[in-house]
């Protein structure tokens, strides 16, 4: 077994630990080998080998000594948007790129206490925007997927958890932190070919999270199979008085739900007709009806279902999410940490400051949001975007009268080309249409690989539940990745694409 270390889930190898087939440090090892070996995808911005080895090494003590954690010894990516204690955390910003916490997040601190080692901050998209992984100053991050057709074309890995979900997919990280706020854990993980779910707004704090836009991020994971998101959701989730956001509510035991052979019969899932856009890949709609199916042969019942607000989620999204964007940045200023570019006075070193520290994607995104929220159009955007948000939430409270999770795809396309898509703004934020509604209402997400392309490239199928109601989008994701049955791998990107 020690030889297929890499390729283990991590239920399988909190069983081999257990059982002392190896050690956390030897697990680490072969990690941290591997992400060696894959450097060319860039899934990391800082790799902390020597941490993780230590963190390793403090687990088998543990172990040895009956005081093993939930998760001993289990390695991981973290997305450099959770700020680590001493551990330089970017954001993937050059206006952060010297930063290192005096602190721990919440989500961090309770992984470390469970005893996961971290094997590094990985890649993202600037601040968390955007659907692609392109806009970090550190560099693309690769898909370690390739088109049958065009082996040679590098791929986004989706984003802006990119870099995580790329690490999972390429079997250098047992599974990974993520953070979603309109898709950027289920997206990435449908292009990648993993599971990632977003739970409920409030299920795990954002603490010591980089912000974005504050009333939609929530922290998230991702992992190579959907027992292996119950574990670690397990770990991160948790009241925390240190968020306002955080919600007061005990967390159930995921892991032994799914474990206790419920099956999804007699559950009501929901189809929503708003989601059979025009122009949909036949793949998509192939694979989304296929999901029906497999769960009706299950013993589900399937039922149609109306979301009427969707058409209005994405424009809703990108009025909100810019509005908070540009409040939440306007803190990176030069002054107290990060980049200082010097100017003639402080208006000339704020200005120069930001100007160089904020890359394409993150000024258009103040920029809009300062013009949302400023006199005159404050009312006319951003006061009315909240009340379509409040009527899309809405939408998803009646629907959930009819049925208990609902079935959608994850994302209207597979993997495409590094570039593909630069130079149109709004094609890439349609990357995000199936995803975005659910982020809107606050409401829990997963996706799931559940098949290929033509061209060989990983589709997900994304279940949306009931708010608080992680346990039955588990259930779902559980039965669907049974009937899949997806085992396909990644090939490992070449050096010439890269």
């Amino acid at each position: 077994m020690k030889d297929d270390l890499s390729c283990l889930t991590i239920a399988q190898a909190l069983d081999g630990l257990a059982k002392k087939d190896f050690t956390a440090r030897e697990l680490t090892e072969r990690h941290i080998a591997a992400g060696q070996d894959a450097q060319s995808l860039n899934s990391y911005i800082t790799q902390t080998p020597e941490i993780a080895l230590q963190q390793a090494e403090e687990s088998d003590k543990r172990r040895a000594a009956g005081k093993a954690g939930p998760i001993d010894g289990i390695p991981l990516a973290i997305k450099d948007l959770f700020c680590t204690k001493g551990t330089r955390t970017t954001a993937a910003s050059k206006i952060l790129h010297n930063f290192v916490p005096p602190y721990e997040s919440t989500v961090t601190a309770n992984l470390f206490r469970d005893g996961a080692v971290m094997l590094g901050k990985a890649n993202l998209d600037e601040f968390a925007m955007g659907s692609s992984n392109t806009t970090s100053p550190f560099g693309n991050v690769l898909n370690p997927w390739r088109r049958r057709s065009a082996p040679d074309v590098p791929l986004v890995p989706g984003g802006s958890s990119g870099g995580s979900a790329a690490a999972v997919a390429a079997r250098i990280a047992m599974g990974a932190t993520g953070t979603d706020t309109g898709g950027s854990i289920r997206q990435p993980a449908a292009f990648c070919g993993i599971s990632g779910i977003k739970p409920t707004y409030g299920r795990c704090s954002r603490w010591g999270v980089i912000a974005f836009a504050s009333s939609l991020d929530q922290p998230g994971v991702f992992a190579r199979s959907v027992e292996d998101c119950a574990i670690l959701l397990q770990s991160c989730a948790g009241y925390d008085p240190k968020d306002s956001t955080s919600a007061n509510r005990p967390v159930p035991d995921w892991r032994a739900a799914l474990s206790s052979g419920k099956s999804v019969k007699g559950l009501k899932i929901g189809i929503p007709k708003e989601y059979r856009m025009d122009g949909m890949p036949a793949d998509i709609a192939a694979l989304w009806e296929k999901g029906t199916v497999w769960l009706k042969d299950a013993g589900a019942q399937i039922v149609d279902i109306t979301l009427p607000h969707t058409e209005y989620a994405l424009p809703t999204y990108y009025i909100v999410a810019p509005a908070e964007c540009s409040s939440n940045l306007a803190r990176y200023d030069g002054v107290r940490y990060g980049l200082r570019i010097e100017g003639r006075d402080l208006t000339d070193m704020y200005e120069k400051t930001r100007a160089e520290g904020f890359g394409a994607e993150v000024t258009r995104r103040i920029m809009i949001g300062t013009y949302v929220l400023s006199s005159g159009y404050y009312d006319a955007y951003y006061t009315k975007a909240q009340k379509v948000r409040r009527l899309i939430r809405n939408d998803f409270t009646a629907a959930f009268e009819q049925c208990d999770a609902i079935l959608a795809p994850t994302a209207p396309s597979a993997a495409f080309g590094i570039g593909e898509n630069q130079d149109d703004p709004v094609k890439m934020y349609l990357n995000d249409v199936f995803t975005i509604p659910a982020s809107l209402a606050g409401l829990p997400g997963m996706s799931v690989p559940a098949g290929l392309d033509a061209d060989g490239l990983p589709l997900g199928l994304q279940i949306i539940g009931k708010a608080w109601d992680e346990e039955t989008v588990l259930r779902v994701a559980q039965e669907i990745e049974r009937a899949a049955c997806f085992t396909a791998l990644p090939g490992m990107v070449s050096e010439k694409a890269a």
